[in-house]
């Protein structure tokens, strides 16, 4: 089951970044999110109403869940999409928020004391340069302004923060109400935004409303709980280590729907990206929890 879970959210996420190309081009980011949020809402609607969830109990388990919504969801894709709005690649993003399983070692190693064998080490840097070596046929650095570079910065810094928050101090909270929580708190931040500086703007296109629901139901509902359930049954390092695979995965969709065939130097790198993955989620003495049972 947990593999299951594991290869779902690593193709949902790759195929994310298809899906959010097409929705910027019918509207700028703030606004595209607020639809997303408010679609989102909108399909959580009959599921809560049906299957009652268990509300937090106490001011602090409502704070924490809207915090870590917040980082997870507001800041992390608001800073992501800002960036390719600014003229970031989609090469360039990947790689940088490629970046957080190397972040998320070195935060629990350091200040959440989860001890990292050497092989965890080597994995996580050969995963990385598997990812560079995928992406780097579209890179270019006359893309990377000030702006763009903070923006996915910002978003590697918040997905990194909002995973090991929510496993830290909302490590039993209910999937369906934290999802409720988040996308409110997230929405009632994005709309202002949308509105003050994008004027809400919005180009209405079947592509984008095609895109806003697979982003919404597969990718900010199943998704991402099915990341929370994985974090909730393994080392955090671990779990975080299949970031390195989305973008693997949509360099292999991006061949399948339009023929875009990957460079010898791609191929090359997503064999690296697959062992540098393997060496960290693998270990004797413990079966991963996206490891295959």
């Amino acid at each position: 089951m947990n593999a299951l879970l594991a290869w779902y959210f690593v193709a949902v996420w790759g195929a994310g970044y298809v899906a959010t190309k097409i929705g910027l081009q019918s509207a700028p980011p703030f606004t595209f999110l607020s639809l997303r949020f408010a679609f989102g809402l909108a399909c959580l609607a009959p599921v809560v109403l049906i299957w009652k969830p268990q509300w937090p109990r106490t001011r602090p388990e409502w704070i924490h869940l809207v915090i870590a919504g917040l980082l997870m969801h507001a800041v992390q894709l608001g800073g992501s999409h800002y960036a390719q709005y600014l003229g970031m690649s989609a090469g360039v993003a990947a790689l940088i928020i490629a970046c957080q399983p190397l972040v998320t070692a070195i935060v629990v190693s350091g200040w959440m004391h989860e001890k990292l064998a050497p092989r965890q080490w080597v994995g996580v840097i050969l995963g990385l340069a598997g990812v560079a070596a995928v992406v780097w046929h579209k890179i270019d650095i006359r893309e990377v302004t000030a702006g763009s570079l903070a923006g996915t910065l910002i978003a590697l810094a918040a997905v990194t923060v909002a995973t090991l928050y929510q496993r830290k101090f909302s490590p039993k909270a209910d999937l369906k109400a934290a999802s409720v929580v988040q996308f409110a708190a997230s929405l009632a931040v994005l709309v202002p935004l949308a509105v003050t500086v994008e004027h809400f703007e919005v180009d209405w296109s079947w592509n984008m409303l095609a895109a806003i629901a697979f982003l919404v139901i597969f990718a900010s509902i199943l998704a991402v709980n099915a990341l929370h359930l994985l974090m909730r049954q393994g080392e955090a390092t671990r779990v975080a280590s299949m970031m390195y695979l989305p973008p693997v995965f949509a360099v292999v969709l991006e061949a399948a729907l339009f023929g875009v065939v990957p460079s010898a130097p791609a191929l090359a790198g997503i064999a690296l990206t697959c062992a540098g993955v393997a060496l960290t989620v693998w270990s004797r003495r413990w079966k991963s929890s996206i490891s295959s049972s």
